[in-house]
């Protein structure tokens, strides 16, 4: 077991939790970074909440996030007799029994407790049962759950991320590893899965940290190897709380569909409780697997910020060539009728061109299609409130003799297009932006954007002359 292997393990009973998403990102990079195996593994023995579908959508999510396995998928459902030698052998070596007790009487005993503000353990009722009492209620038909007998002492073991953990046993029920159907319970089978998988470290959420002192109870109990244990610090919506299923940051599914870049998200997700010693954040997942350590692992829980993650995604859209960019945004162009596919393939340097001048405003793919639409189509309205400021009537006369002089510039660059701007703005007596902002809402038909020379020059000279001269037309007729 000298070989690092690590797996991921969520329930096809829903989508990629963003949860789930960190953990199977951190135990990827732990086991890139030291040469290890990385193994998926679905836990589907909860047949009622489980569909093909959601197991469908959990590895599209992970391999849109990039993360691949070595191993795997490996279903539970299909383990079934393997739990059940185990749980032969537990019974057989005497560190776990047949508890016979009905839920009603365990309910009963329940209720005494808490009228006496007293906690409830199981009292062991059926740990002393004889060979023949037991045999009678078998073959009796008597239902009955297996509980593991805790040894006196205590368990502990030594976290990755938070050091030393100690739980007294007598804290510690007997505690059921398979129910009176025969179905093993997770704890239970998530022992046997890493251990017959031959998992050396398992890197799992903090709420998990109390599951694993009965883990080690079991695999004690079994004489198996216990592997090493590490915990995340959980991830908190802005609430400060959990996040939940209905948190719209819970789905990591959806990511994509909201125009954010995979490794924008593995990055994010990789510093919800992880940081480098140089503090710092944008990293492509080739640096990650390279910075990475688990001593990296904070141990206060992280907080989920929309805002930030799209910070994120903008700073990775800049890392993009403009050409990688453009087969992200050609499908959106042509979805949203603002050009066709003949019209992109083209002119695809000029698309190309278009997503050079306005990558550094984005923070997620739509807002090239959003915020860049102009490039492609007229606008067929205008900013209400740009309007209002900025279509007075005197600008009318200024839009059609500014259409003239750039209509008459030779060559139609940047510099010649400031320069004759301002040279009308100082003729007229005007400040330049009284000019630009003018100009801006006529050609693009919003109020803010990307360097209103820039944008021009690469419109062209007759598309700019042409849509000035139309926004003046709609003061006259309009304004």
């Amino acid at each position: 077991m000298s070989e690092i292997r690590v797996r991921i393990a969520p329930s096809p009973s829903g989508f990629l939790h963003v949860g789930v998403a960190r953990t199977a990102i951190i135990n990827w990079l732990y086991a890139r970074k030291l040469g290890g195996q990385f193994i998926l593994r679905v836990e589907d023995t909860d047949a009622a909440r489980s569909s093909k579908e959601m197991v469908k959508s959990i590895i599209d999510s992970l391999t849109w996030l990039g993360i691949d396995w070595d191993e795997g998928p490996i279903f539970q459902s299909e383990r079934t007799e393997i739990y059940q030698q185990y749980i032969d052998q537990l019974l057989e070596s005497g560190n776990a029994y047949r508890c016979f007790c009905t839920s009603e009487e365990l309910a009963a005993k329940r209720e005494n407790a808490r009228e006496k503000k007293l906690d409830y353990r199981y009292d062991r009722t059926c740990l002393n049962l004889s060979a023949e009492a037991i045999q009678k209620k078998l073959d009796d038909g008597t239902p009955n759950v297996i509980r593991v007998k805790v040894p006196e002492g205590e368990t502990a073991y030594d976290d990755m991320v938070y050091g030393r953990m100690v739980k007294q046993n007598k804290d510690i029920e007997d505690f059921v590893v398979c129910r009176s159907d025969r179905s093993p319970l997770y704890n239970f089978v998530v022992v046997v899965d890493d251990y017959e998988m031959g998992i050396t470290d398992v890197i799992r959420g903090n709420d998990h940290q109390t599951n694993t002192f009965k883990q080690i109870l079991i695999y004690s109990a079994l004489s198996l190897p216990v592997p090493r244990f590490g915990h995340l610090p959980l991830i908190f919506n802005q609430s400060k709380k959990k996040i939940s299923k209905r948190d719209k940051a819970a789905n990591a599914s959806d990511y994509g569909n909201e125009g954010f870049l995979p490794e924008a998200v593995f990055n994010y997700l990789t510093l919800l409780g992880w940081s480098s010693k140089d503090d710092r954040e944008v990293y492509t997942v080739a640096e990650l697997t390279e910075a990475f350590s688990i001593t990296g692992v904070g141990k206060a829980n992280a907080m989920f910020d929309f805002v930030k993650m799209s910070h994120f995604n903008g700073e990775h859209i800049k890392l993009k060539s403009n050409h990688d960019l453009a087969l992200m945004v050609a499908p959106l162009l042509i979805e949203a009728d603002v050009s066709t596919k003949y019209g992109l393939e083209t002119r695809w340097h000029y698309l190309m061109d278009v997503i050079g001048l306005l990558k550094d405003r984005a923070t997620v793919i739509e807002h090239f299609v959003e915020r860049g639409g102009y490039f492609f189509k007229p606008p067929t309205e205008y900013d209400p409130k740009g309007v209002k400021k900025q279509f007075i009537p005197e600008n009318a006369d200024r839009l059609e003799t500014l259409a003239d002089r750039f209509e008459a510039l030779e060559p139609f660059t940047h510099d010649g297009l400031e320069t004759t701007l301002k040279g009308m703005a100082e003729e007229l007596e005007l400040k330049t932006g009284q000019l630009i902002h003018p100009v801006r809402l006529s050609v693009t038909g919003m109020t803010t954007g990307p360097s209103l020379y820039d944008l021009l020059e690469l419109m062209g000279r007759e598309e700019t002359a042409t849509r000035m001269r139309v926004a003046a037309r709609y003061i006259r007729e309009k304004v």
